[in-house]
């Protein structure tokens, strides 16, 4: 193993390089001397082999709205630096802020030829993008992972730039990137197939070697044989809500939805409602809430008799870093109560 004392730079955005919040989202690329935020964590535990010498700070916005330009930008930057590795993150759940860390630590390995790292939950969008060129450590949903992943990416970093073999993803805790690798084993195939079959069919648990991707098969509904005879619900992800959001829906990482009457009204007005939404800049949103959640133009169909009727409540929830789990769970429990309240279809709304 190497004694080098390593250098390397730390990509970071926004809030965790302490400029601001959603507000400074549209951040261009700046990059600081010595670590940043997170960035002190890692540094204590490279354990005197390494250290951050500069921290790469760019808003989610701005990368995610400017992919390739901003890539290019952060290049031009760390030009004048010479590093070792890169770490990204940890982006955690944040869809944003995995683009951001997944697109720079992709373009550092290919024009760089260094050694990059990144982490994030794996239902994190940004990992299918990038799981297969980048090592993506796994992380819990929400910053509350932040005291356990911090080691891992220090020394996983330390390993990769020292020239160490990684192991497989269970054993190095990184997401699996879809390779076949040959191993050696001490007992041969054949043997290995038999042991596995014989413990599923004893109801014991085993680990295959062979693991296949699971996807869900969603059979669509049938068309409207009449539209204008169909009732009509409105549902959101984009946080629309009563003004002080009256049963705090979280702003992130939601664990519940709300339903609410919109029996006679016709419009959203800025006075009584707002969004409670914080993944995206909600001023329009605010100002009218029409926007996210289009209740006048709804309203305007069925005063024309394209649509039947719009149902007399709507159901509103944040998808801001909230986990496929939970969504799908909402889902469910939307679905089974409009089935049941006689609906027909569904305007669903995000951001």
């Amino acid at each position: 193993m190497s004694e080098k004392k390593f250098k390397f730079l730390h990509y970071v955005n926004q809030f965790y390089g302490q400029i601001g919040g959603e507000d400074k989202a549209g951040q261009h690329p700046v990059i600081k001397p010595g670590p940043i935020g997170p960035g002190i964590a890692l540094e204590k535990f490279f354990e005197g082999r390494a250290e951050i010498i500069a921290t790469i700070i760019c808003g989610d916005n701005y990368f995610a709205e400017n992919q390739e330009s901003t890539a290019k930008e952060i290049l031009t930057l760390v030009n004048k630096y010479k590093f070792d590795g890169l770490i990204a993150g940890p982006a955690f759940s944040s869809g944003r802020y995995g683009i951001g860390c997944g697109t720079i630590c992709a373009k550092l390995r290919e024009k760089l030829k260094i050694p990059v790292v990144t982490a994030m939950f794996p239902e994190n969008p940004a990992v299918e993008l990038f799981k297969k060129d980048v090592f993506i450590l796994k992380t819990g949903a929400s910053v509350s992972s932040m005291r356990s992943i911090i080691p891992n990416l220090s020394k996983f970093l330390i390993r990769l730039a020292g020239g160490e073999k990684i192991g497989s993803p269970d054993d190095e805790g990184y997401i699996p990137q879809g390779y076949k690798v040959n191993v050696w084993d001490k007992e041969r195939g054949a043997t290995r197939a038999i042991n596995m079959l014989l413990k599923k069919m004893k109801g014991e648990s085993f680990i295959t070697e062979a693991s296949v991707p699971k996807f869900d098969s969603i059979v669509p509904a049938a068309p409207f044989s009449k539209l204008s005879e169909a009732v009509i619900a409105l549902v959101t992800s984009g946080g629309i809500v009563p003004k002080g959001n009256p049963d705090h829906i979280r702003a992130s990482n939601a664990d519940k939805f709300a339903k609410y009457s919109i029996a006679g009204l016709d419009t959203f007005v800025s006075d009584e409602y707002e969004s409670a939404h914080a993944g995206y800049d909600v001023v329009y949103a605010n100002n009218d809430p029409n926007r996210v959640l289009p209740l006048d133009a709804v309203r305007q169909f069925e005063r024309e008799g394209i649509i039947g009727k719009l149902f007399d409540y709507y159901y509103a929830t944040v998808g801001n870093l909230t986990t496929v789990s939970n969504a799908m769970q909402f889902g469910y429990d939307i679905g089974n109560e409009l089935k049941k309240s006689g609906v027909d279809g569904v305007i669903l709304t995000s951001t």
